[in-house]
């Protein structure tokens, strides 16, 4: 699951895997201050962050990870046939990664949980200790500060 979130955010296998260490170490950190009652939200929770803080810290550094058609943490990129195809939904999905790192962090984790984890509006606000209703509104929120980005970002 974890690997799942942070190669799928991420989009490139060595920061993937250095993100992975990342959550786990966060989570032994947390066990030893704290009861941890559901591993499972905790883990995908401290995932999304990292993985938002590694998109962060890439448009920091301006390092843009190419595109690369056998990387399977491409999803469904990777397995088109149509190499210009496979470039232009490898484009899109860096665009996307680097809207998602400008979102501010409570959209970002709202927006990830509920679009790449497949998670509810319910399952989101018991994760995240909010209510639905405010999960609704970080999701709009982020919908339409996506959208806004994505249609300017367009070359």
């Amino acid at each position: 699951m974890v690997r799942r979130i942070v190669c799928r955010m991420l989009g490139d296998c060595a920061d993937a895997a250095d993100c992975f260490q990342e959550v786990f170490l966060a989570a032994w950190k947390f066990s030893g201050k704290t009861v941890v009652a559901n591993w499972s939200s905790l883990l995908k929770k401290l995932a999304t962050t990292k993985a938002i803080d590694g998109l962060r810290n890439r448009i920091r550094r301006r390092i843009f990870v190419p595109f690369d058609p056998a990387d399977e943490t491409h999803g469904r990129a990777g397995r088109q046939t149509d190499p210009a195809g496979q470039f232009q939904a490898g484009e899109l999905a860096q665009r996307l990664r680097l809207a998602i790192a400008d979102l501010p962090p409570s959209q970002a984790e709202v927006f990830c949980l509920r679009h790449l984890e497949d998670l509810t509006y319910d399952q989101i606000a018991d994760e995240l200790g909010l209510t639905t209703n405010a999960v609704g509104v970080l999701l709009n929120k982020a919908r339409r500060r996506l959208c806004k980005t994505m249609e300017t970002s367009v070359v």
